[in-house]
């Protein structure tokens, strides 16, 4: 449950960028805790659901964040990010010094840090907080977030990760939040793949794939993956609560971040290209569960 602005935890003037399938939930959240929120997006048919929930959708960058205490940002990849944040009409050319920059953004861990260091230059505190949780952690304010930056403005922040998120963790400096993303998505979707391995297989051999998923999921082979999206899956419904594309993008991050370590990760590289041949195939756009069709096609066994 989000909570309210209180003595402890009073109400914050956030400016909130990106009102998205993500952003637009967690700036709802935020407006029915109590907080202050003015969102600007390109879509503005989110402004719908902000203003009735208490927030306001205005139309510039500038004008969200020129009185604000704390900006949000909520964007696809570190260009937008970057753009937004660092352009000559963005975040830091137009927010008061002294503002707390948290992006839930999944980008790079070297933009995260670039982004950090630009902002200590500009008087601006800054931390990397990436979620985990999709659509339906985020409709919940049940996301997991993982924080990158300082202990003061990770404490500082408490009550805008309380109506968000159930989970929220400061794991490191700046870029460590973004580090830890890359390793969920790793679980994730090597986790997705996995199920979709299990289901072919039962199938296969004349299981019912969902009472077998079912006597999965109460084992040591449980996971989130298999509470939320087992009858889905079985189904073959992939709406997405995040796209394909998007994990796409994160399995660069992660074999940038690889490289990086100087470590060699095998199974990231089978689980990318899983996610890869998803996209050729036309599935970018649904669900990364859809993973299953992908597989599927590997043995013949997909939509003729």
């Amino acid at each position: 449950m989000a909570a309210h602005a209180t003595r402890s935890h009073p109400m914050t003037r956030i400016g909130f960028i990106g009102l998205g399938i993500m952003g637009s939930p967690m700036a709802s959240h935020l407006a029915k805790a109590g907080h202050e929120v003015l969102g600007h997006t390109l879509n503005t048919d989110a402004y719908r659901r902000l203003e009735a929930d208490g927030g306001r959708g205005v139309g510039s960058i500038a004008e969200a964040v020129k009185d604000a205490e704390v900006v949000i940002t909520m964007l696809p990849n570190h260009p937008q990010v970057e753009q937004v944040v660092l352009g000559e009409d963005g975040v830091f050319a137009h927010a008061p010094q002294g503002a707390l920059l948290i992006d839930f953004s999944t980008i790079r861990p070297e933009s995260s840090i670039a982004i950090a260091e630009a902002g200590a230059a500009a008087g601006f505190r800054v931390l990397d907080a990436p979620v985990s949780g999709g659509q339906v952690g985020a409709e919940q304010a049940t996301l997991s977030i993982m924080v990158g930056g300082t202990e003061y403005d990770f404490a500082s922040a408490t009550s805008i990760f309380e109506a968000v998120g159930k989970t929220f963790v400061h794991v490191g400096a700046h870029g460590a939040g973004q580090v830890v993303k890359a390793a969920n998505q790793l679980v994730v979707g090597g986790t997705y793949a996995l199920v979709a391995e299990a289901i072919v297989l039962m199938e296969a051999l004349g299981v019912d794939a969902g009472k077998g998923l079912d006597a999965l999921a109460g084992g040591l082979a449980g996971s989130r993956i298999l509470e939320v999206k087992r009858k889905t899956m079985v189904a073959r419904e992939f709406t997405p609560g995040f796209r394909i594309d998007l994990h796409h993008k994160d399995m660069g991050i992660i074999a940038d971040a690889a490289r990086q370590g100087d470590v060699a990760l095998p199974t990231a590289a089978l689980v990318a290209s899983l996610i890869a041949a998803g996209r050729a195939q036309g599935h970018g756009s649904l669900d990364h569960s859809a993973l299953l069709k992908v597989i599927e096609n590997l043995n013949g066994r997909g939509e003729k």
